[in-house]
């Protein structure tokens, strides 16, 4: 079943295959949560102050990203092959959104790292398996369990997530991403920062980490702080998703093409580069929402805090306004301060690599914050919507808690990335 109450086409060709996506309460599952604008209200316990929020859970087993060895996983979740010019890598976990685990990031790193030395690789596909989606996210599951228990595994996942994301953003040769359905959190990762980023009438692209009190991630908020105006903010702090003409205009993608055509264009890049196959089967999406709300989303979202984004937002006048107010106030008062604070250091940070060096710390500081573990529990382990965030209220989280984030790690533990020239290199 799909929990959403829309009859829209684009609502079923996702969530049509529902069972798979909601485990039974015994199976451990990966999971990823966002807010569909379009969906209404999920059946069930909304969260609190939040009714109108739709949650999505996609969920499977987590036991082989759970191994002591990162790199001890069936093969079979991620493919390579190469079709004429081109290398291709499927996310191949349809049951789980194709969730991205730490085996499936060590794979990928090393395939592109192969590829960019090969001269018969011209250019690299990156896309999903099945039709609801390119990638959900990563195993949030496994990451409450290792913040519960004090651990760190999850800052190695990080590190080798994120030194992928740089790979990506500097990748020598064209990287095509098929972000076709759902791609949020850590297929935004893998796909956004491609120089060749397409998205179907199906797209529906995310960064939804507040709602379980963490930070975007994985370069989200150098990508959304250089959405045009205030847009990024407002998708930041809101989590919501966008189809395609909204992450056509917010700089998260490049090109439309049909979902239909897909095959058709996959086939194309085997025989010609992709900026000689690309106009055949590009074309012009449908309305977004996001353009004609331009004028209070940069209004309100250029304030100084969250408290006063909020203050503008309800004093608009405007529905949709009102209801991103209400979204905001349902998030993690701590994640949202926090979150406001990295978009817009980001913006001053520069390159990709300092910005994923800032994002590297403040999950890595966040693993021993209330907020993260409680908002999974809420949204994934107990799923009762109602997360008892510490601090309750945006007024009782300080500068100082805001600050705690941003501190420098143990000098061992710090992410440092190559320079951009050496990312190419294996």
């Amino acid at each position: 079943m799909c929990w959403c109450s829309s009859s829209s086409t684009q609502c079923q060709s996702i969530c049509r295959s529902g069972p798979s996506m909601y485990p039974s309460s015994d199976t451990p599952a990966i999971s990823t949560i966002f807010r569909m604008t379009a969906h209404g209200t999920p059946r069930g316990r909304p969260a609190a102050g939040a009714a109108r929020t739709a949650v999505i859970l996609a969920g499977v087993k987590t036991e082989d990203a759970q191994a002591e060895d990162p790199r001890a996983e069936d093969a079979n979740t991620v493919l390579f092959h190469t079709d004429g010019r081109t290398g291709v890598v499927t996310l191949n976990r349809p049951k789980a959104l194709n969730a991205l685990t730490h085996p499936m990031v060590i794979r990928i790193d090393g395939a592109l790292a192969a590829w960019a030395a090969d001269p018969a690789v011209q250019q690299v596909l990156i896309r999903g398996a099945g039709e609801r989606g390119l990638c959900a996210g990563g195993d949030i599951r496994a990451i409450h369990d290792d913040a519960k228990a004090g651990n760190t595994a999850s800052a190695g996942f990080w590190r080798d997530e994120y030194r992928l994301n740089a790979r990506i953003a500097r990748y020598p040769k064209p990287y095509v991403a098929l972000m076709d359905g759902i791609t949020m959190g850590g297929g935004v990762g893998v796909s956004a920062h491609g120089s060749v980023r397409i998205v179907t009438e199906r797209s529906r692209v995310a960064m939804p980490e507040t709602g379980i009190g963490f930070v975007p991630d994985v370069g989200g908020t150098y990508l959304l702080g250089r959405a045009p105006g205030e847009l990024g903010t407002h998708l930041a702090l809101t989590g919501t998703a966008v189809g395609a003409a909204d992450a056509l205009l917010c700089g998260l993608a490049d090109h439309f093409v049909p979902a239909d055509r897909l095959p058709e264009l996959t086939a194309a890049l085997a025989e010609a580069p992709a900026h000689e196959v690309l106009p055949r089967y590009a074309a012009t999406p449908g309305p977004g929402e996001l353009a004609d709300r331009r004028g209070w989303i940069d209004h309100c979202y250029a304030a100084a805090t969250v408290e006063e984004i909020v203050e503008r937002l309800l004093g608009q006048g405007e529905p949709a306004a009102k209801e991103a107010a209400e979204t905001i106030l349902a998030k993690s008062p701590t994640a949202l301060k926090v979150t406001l604070a990295a978009l817009r250091r980001a913006a001053e940070l520069g390159p990709l690599e300092r910005v994923l060096a800032q994002e590297f710390r403040v999950s890595c500081n966040g693993l021993t914050a209330p907020d993260l573990v409680e908002g999974i529990r809420a949204q994934v382990i107990d799923k009762d919507r109602d997360p008892r965030w510490s601090p309750a209220t945006l007024a009782e989280v300080t500068a100082a808690d805001v600050e705690r984030f941003f501190a420098p790690l143990a000098e061992d533990r710090e992410l440092r990335l190559p320079p951009p020239q050496d990312l190419s290199r294996g």
